[in-house]
């Protein structure tokens, strides 16, 4: 018996240049069960209309607020635990920031693949979410060659533009 059941992916990322690298993957949203996690924010709130029960939105929060952040934080570490659940993906592709780290790491404790695309800003650094998902990605890809001496096991897949 063959399984044409298509493989469920999760992509995920906060708001912003993150989310405008992401969804420079919207072709491969039609080889699988996908469904995309992102802030809610002014810039987002249309994406409901289009993608409907494929969008969930996590809470928007920067660091830039000192004082509600790690409530938000806290917030959404809860609130990812619960979307995976109801998700249960077999691969997690983002492109990062804090949004994404929490569902990394609950997605490698239950057994998801994690994949990580370094962001298309960074030439010479490395981000925080990359340092802090790059022990635990099952695929990291940079997208400049120099980033290769700062993740060395990473792979050079080029820009995502």
């Amino acid at each position: 018996m063959i399984d044409n059941k298509k493989k469920k992916v999760l992509f995920i990322s906060s708001t912003g240049g993150h989310l405008n690298e992401l969804m420079q993957l919207k072709p491969m949203f039609k080889k699988y069960d996908y469904h995309i996690i992102t802030e809610k924010d002014k810039s987002t709130s249309n994406l409901k209309e289009k993608y409907g029960e494929k969008l969930n939105y996590l809470v928007f929060g920067t660091k830039d607020h000192i004082l509600v952040y790690p409530f938000k934080f806290i917030y959404n570490c809860f609130k990812s635990l619960i979307l995976y659940f109801k998700i249960k993906p077999k691969y997690i592709i983002t492109t990062g920031t804090h949004t994404a780290v929490p569902m990394c790491y609950i997605g490698k404790i239950f057994g998801s693949k994690i994949i990580f695309i370094e962001t298309f800003a960074n030439i010479n650094t490395k981000t925080l979410s990359g340092r802090l998902v790059y022990p635990i990605a099952n695929l990291f890809i940079v997208q400049w060659e120099s980033m290769l001496k700062l993740y060395p096991k990473a792979i050079y897949g080029g820009w995502i533009f």
